[in-house]
C-alpha cells in the first residue's frame, strides 16, 4: 500500500512539473531569469496548467531583465534630498494649575489657586529653502516657544530666529546663521503631483533620528479636513509620525511638493493617512517672510458654495463639479473682473476647485498685484474671467471705539468689522457691523454680560451698520434705563431688555 502512495505521488509531482514547465516557455516574450533556456516540453504530451488558465503574451508584464531594474532604489533621491532636512527644537514655559486647587483649606493657608511654571520641549522638523539659512516648518511645530534651535543631518546645532509665523496656514520660517551655505531643497514649480506619484516623507519622529519613509500621493486638493483655514492639502500614505510636522514631502525628482503637517490616528501614530502643505502655499509664506514678515492675502470678494447634484442638474453638468457664486462684496475683486452670482467657477489658475476653500487656497497663493483666471461656467457655456489679487477691503487691526457714559456698553471696546480685518482674525468675510473687541472688568459691558467677539446687531431697535452708527444712537439715547439690545454669539442671535 506504502509503495503504491509513493509511486501516486511521484506520478503527480512529474505531472505537475511538465506543467509548470510549459507555462513558463509559452512566454517567450518574457526574458528568462537564466542564461541556459529553459528545456522545451512536447505540448500534446504535457497535461494543462492547474494553478492559471492560458493567457496571451503581454509585453506590459515583462519580468525585470537586468540586475538594476531589479534593484530600484531611493538613495540617489534621499542623497540629495536629506542634508536640507532639519530637526526643530523648541522650548516654552506654560503654568500649570496645582493639584490642590480648588482646595479652600489650601487656599486659605498659601492665597488662592496656584500655579506653577513648567517648561516644555516640543521636537519637529524643518526644510532648508535658501542656502543663507531659511527654514521653513510648521506653526504648531515653534507656536508660544522662547527658545528655538535647529540641527542640521551633519548633527551641527544653531540658535533659531523666528521671522514669520502664521496660525492660519500652519507654517513658519526660521532663520538660522551659519558661516557657509546649507544645502537647500528646490520646491516643486509645477504644481502637477499627480494621485499614483511615488514621494518620500523625510523628518524625526518621534525623536529617533532622521528617517526616511515612501508612498505615493494618495489623494489631492482635501479641503475638508479642518486643520487650518487654508485648506488644500495633498495625502500621502508615507508614514508620517509625531515629529515629522515639518518635515519634507518629495517627488521623484528630490523636490519639496509639501510639508508635512498632520495626520489622521486613533493610535497617535500613523495610519497610511498623512496631510501636506503643498509648495505653492509654501513659496508664498517664505516670501512674505523675506519681504517684511507680514502677510498680504488676496481676497476674491466673491462667496462660494459646492455645486450639489441637483445644482449639477440645474446647470447642465455632466456630474457635481465647481463651486457657485453665493454672493459677491461690492466693487470688489471679483465684481469688478465680471463674475456674477450664480456663476459656477470650475477653474482658478487651471486647477479645478469644487468648493470655497478650495478656490480660496488658489487665490491665496497669488501675489498682491498678480493675475488670477477664472474658469466660469454661465449659461451653458464657459468663459474665462481675469481677476486682480488685491488685499481686502479694511483695516487689518480694525477701526475701534472704547465706550463711556450711561448705557449698556460703557467699558466696552468696540471695532469696526470689514473683510481685512475679518480675514486677519477668523470670522467671516462678508460680516458686517460692529464687534466687542474687549471688555474692562466691574464696569456696565461687564456686568450685563458683554463677551468679546459679540456682533452687535441692533440697539434701541436700531441696526448697528458701524461705529459711527453705534457712537450717534449712543448719543441719542444716554442716560435711559431701557435698553432693548440684540447681539449674536457664536452663530446665535440673542435679544435681551438690558435696564440700568
Amino acid at each position: 500500500m506504502l509503495r503504491l502512495l509513493m509511486t501516486a505521488f511521484m506520478m503527480l509531482a512529474a505531472g505537475l512539473g511538465g506543467a509548470c514547465a510549459e507555462d513558463r516557455t509559452d512566454r517567450a516574450d518574457e526574458p528568462a531569469l537564466q542564461s541556459a533556456p529553459a528545456p522545451q516540453a512536447d505540448a500534446a504530451s504535457q497535461p494543462a496548467p492547474v494553478f492559471a488558465p492560458e493567457r496571451a503574451p503581454d509585453p506590459q508584464r515583462a519580468a525585470p531583465g537586468s540586475r538594476e531594474q531589479i534593484q530600484l532604489s531611493f538613495a540617489p533621491i534621499v542623497r540629495e534630498a536629506a542634508p536640507a532636512v532639519v530637526n526643530v527644537y523648541s522650548r516654552r514655559v506654560i503654568a500649570q494649575r496645582s493639584p490642590f486647587s480648588g482646595d479652600p483649606f489650601f487656599e486659605r493657608f498659601f492665597g488662592g489657586p496656584q500655579t506653577r511654571q513648567r517648561e516644555v520641549n516640543s521636537l519637529g522638523s524643518g526644510v532648508i529653502v535658501d542656502p543663507s539659512g531659511v527654514i521653513v516648518t510648521n506653526n504648531h511645530v515653534v507656536a508660544g516657544a522662547r527658545d528655538l534651535r535647529v540641527v542640521l543631518s551633519d548633527r551641527r546645532e544653531f540658535a533659531a530666529e523666528l521671522l514669520l509665523a502664521d496660525e492660519r496656514t500652519d507654517l513658519a520660517v526660521l532663520k538660522i546663521d551659519a558661516d557657509a551655505p546649507l544645502p537647500v531643497m528646490a520646491m516643486d514649480a509645477s504644481g502637477l503631483a499627480e494621485v499614483g506619484d511615488l514621494v518620500l516623507a523625510i523628518g524625526n519622529p518621534f525623536g529617533v533620528g532622521q528617517t526616511v519613509t515612501s508612498g505615493i500621493v494618495s489623494a489631492l486638493a482635501r479641503t475638508d479636513v479642518g486643520i487650518t483655514d487654508y485648506a488644500f492639502f495633498i495625502q500621502t500614505d508615507a508614514a508620517v509620525n509625531p515629529g515629522n510636522s515639518g518635515g519634507a514631502l518629495v517627488n521623484m525628482n528630490g523636490e519639496l511638493i509639501g510639508v508635512n503637517t498632520a495626520i489622521f490616528s486613533r493610535s497617535g501614530g500613523s495610519q497610511g493617512i498623512g496631510f501636506a502643505i503643498p509648495a505653492e502655499m509654501v513659496r508664498t509664506v517664505v516670501a512674505a517672510a523675506s519681504e517684511g514678515g507680514r502677510i498680504v492675502r488676496p481676497w476674491l470678494g466673491a462667496r462660494l458654495q459646492a455645486v450639489t447634484s441637483d445644482l449639477a442638474q440645474s446647470f447642465g453638468l455632466d456630474r457635481p463639479r465647481g463651486a457657485v457664486v453665493a454672493e459677491l462684496w461690492p466693487d470688489g475683486a471679483a465684481e469688478r473682473a465680471g463674475l456674477q452670482r450664480g456663476d459656477v467657477v470650475l477653474e482658478v489658475d487651471g486647477v479645478q476647485v469644487n468648493d470655497e476653500n478650495g478656490a480660496r487656497f488658489r487665490f491665496a497663493t497669488r501675489t498682491i498685484g498678480q493675475d488670477a483666471r477664472l474658469t466660469v461656467l454661465r449659461d451653458g457655456g464657459e468663459l474665462t474671467l481675469t481677476v486682480p489679487a488685491e488685499a481686502a477691503p479694511g483695516d487689518p487691526e480694525g477701526r475701534r471705539m472704547s465706550i463711556d457714559g450711561r448705557n449698556p456698553l460703557q467699558g466696552a471696546e468696540l471695532v469696526q468689522l470689514s473683510p481685512a480685518f475679518n480675514e486677519e482674525n477668523g470670522i467671516d468675510p462678508f460680516a458686517r457691523g460692529v464687534l466687542v473687541f474687549a471688555v474692562t472688568p466691574r464696569t456696565n459691558a461687564a456686568f450685563i454680560g458683554f463677551q468679546p467677539g459679540d456682533r452687535i446687531l441692533s440697539l434701541m431697535g436700531e441696526a448697528l451698520d458701524d461705529l459711527a452708527g453705534a457712537q450717534d444712537i449712543l448719543r441719542r439715547h444716554d442716560g435711559e434705563v431701557r435698553w432693548p439690545v440684540e447681539i449674536e454669539r457664536r452663530g446665535e442671535r440673542v435679544r435681551r431688555e438690558v435696564r440700568l
